[in-house]
């Protein structure tokens, strides 16, 4: 018969796997600290030698990693994602920043639609949560809150769309926007115009996923994503100008 007696599964490996999941699933984010090793092993239910051994499967397959007096940390799982020579040559090629746009205008419409079809509510809450917080940041001069929540509610809207190698991709292209490797997401919020635009552009994107509208918030995110391609190709053109009118200025100085 092809039955095999049940055997009980070691402590160690029952805390493994439910770490595995909860960054699997990016609820444990890179750089996040674990809680100290009494409260996590009363958290777990679990004793401290069996929590040990656990920590130290998970460090030796780089899962976790250690720092001296300070504690345990998950590890940089997406620093791999690129190598530094190719970071380094999208940086150095426009090419490559309208092709990170399309690439995010491609699979950010997609995890719309999949946000507004399959998040529960609480992933919408979130979502709605972090476009109060723009509304309340727009009100600022300086743009730097808003444009670091701009990059949080659309993660927020990936997170929603339950799609765990989604998540994991595109938490690795947004780590390189933050770096401003594709772009200075902190020029585009300098112009209260372009603020504007945007605050509403991903008004109308929460508004179509909190509705459960997945064609309109697909739809929103497109306008959003032409919107920042039309700017960002606007921004360029304006710089080489200045340029080009530096040149002439410094020659007509030196006549």
């Amino acid at each position: 018969m092809p039955f095999l007696k049940i055997q009980a599964e070691k402590l160690s490996l029952s805390v493994v796997r439910q770490i595995e999941l909860l960054i699997l699933r990016g609820i444990l984010r890179p750089g996040e600290r674990l809680p100290a090793e009494r409260e996590l092993s009363e958290r777990l239910g679990v004793s401290r030698p069996s929590l040990r051994e656990a920590v130290a499967d998970l460090h030796d397959r780089g899962l976790l990693s250690s720092r001296p007096g300070a504690g345990i940390y998950v590890a940089d799982v997406l620093g791999s994602a690129f190598s530094e020579a190719l970071v380094q040559l999208f940086a150095s090629h426009e090419e490559a920043v309208f092709d990170y746009i399309a690439f995010r205008r491609d699979m950010e419409s997609l995890t719309a639609e999949r946000a507004a079809e399959l998040g529960s509510d609480t992933d919408l809450a979130v979502i709605n949560t972090i476009f109060e917080k723009m509304e309340f940041a727009h009100t600022k001069r300086d743009p730097t809150d808003e444009a670091a929540l701009d990059a949080d509610f659309h993660m927020a809207i990936i997170d929603a769309s339950h799609n765990i190698i989604m998540l994991h991709m595109m938490r690795s292209m947004f780590d390189l926007l933050r770096q401003g490797v594709f772009y200075n997401r902190q020029i585009m919020f300098k112009q209260r115009i372009t603020r504007d635009a945007l605050l509403d552009q991903h008004r109308q994107i929460n508004i179509g996923i909190q509705a459960r509208d997945p064609i309109a918030a697909r739809a929103a995110v497109v306008a959003h994503m032409n919107y920042v391609e039309q700017s960002l190709a606007a921004q360029i053109k304006a710089e080489r100008n200045e340029a080009v009118a530096k040149q002439r200025f410094d020659h007509e100085q030196n006549r």
